[in-house]
C-alpha cells in the first residue's frame, strides 16, 4: 500500500473509531487491541491522530512504532521525540499521557508480549535493519 493510500485509510479507521467510540475498530483481527494516539506534528504544530495497537501495562499503554518494518520510524515516534506530551484513546475514554522510548532491557521484557498479542511484529524487525522503538505511554 503507498503512503497516500496508507494515510487514507488511517483517517477513515480513526473517523469510525470515534464515531462507534471504539465498538467498531477497536480490535485488530487478531485481537489485538487499538487505540487512538493524538500528537503534536513537530513540524506543523497541529493533531495527528493515528490508530495504533496497544499492551497494557500497569497503568500505562506499550505501542510500537514498527511503520510494518519500513525502513524509516512512523511520523507519530517523531512528534513524540520533539514532544513526548500525547494524548489516547481507549473506546470512549480520553487520557493526556506521556510518552518515552523504553530502553533495549525494557524492550527485550515486553518484546515476546508485544509478539504474542500481534505476532508480526516478529517479522517486521526481521525485515529493516532499523531498531523498532517501543514506547511507554504514561497517563499523566
Amino acid at each position: 500500500m503507498n503512503k497516500r493510500a496508507l494515510h487514507v485509510a488511517s483517517a477513515l479507521n480513526v473517523l469510525i473509531y470515534r464515531l462507534s467510540h471504539g465498538k467498531l475498530l477497536g480490535r485488530f483481527p487478531s485481537g489485538a487491541p487499538v487505540c487512538l494516539l493524538t500528537t503534536k506534528g513537530r513540524k506543523s504544530g497541529r493533531s495527528r491522530t493515528v490508530p495504533l495497537l496497544y499492551l497494557a501495562d500497569g497503568n500505562d499503554f506499550i505501542v510500537v512504532a514498527s511503520q510494518g518494518g519500513r525502513p524509516q520510524h512512523p511520523g507519530w515516534y517523531f512528534n513524540l521525540e520533539a514532544n513526548p506530551s500525547g494524548e489516547l484513546t481507549i473506546g470512549s475514554r480520553r487520557l493526556a499521557v506521556n510518552a518515552r522510548r523504553v530502553g533495549e532491557e525494557e524492550k527485550a521484557q515486553l518484546w515476546p508480549r508485544l509478539v504474542e498479542i500481534y505476532p508480526p511484529y516478529r517479522d517486521y524487525q526481521r525485515r529493516t535493519t532499523r531498531l523498532i522503538p517501543v514506547m511507554r505511554l504514561s497517563p499523566v
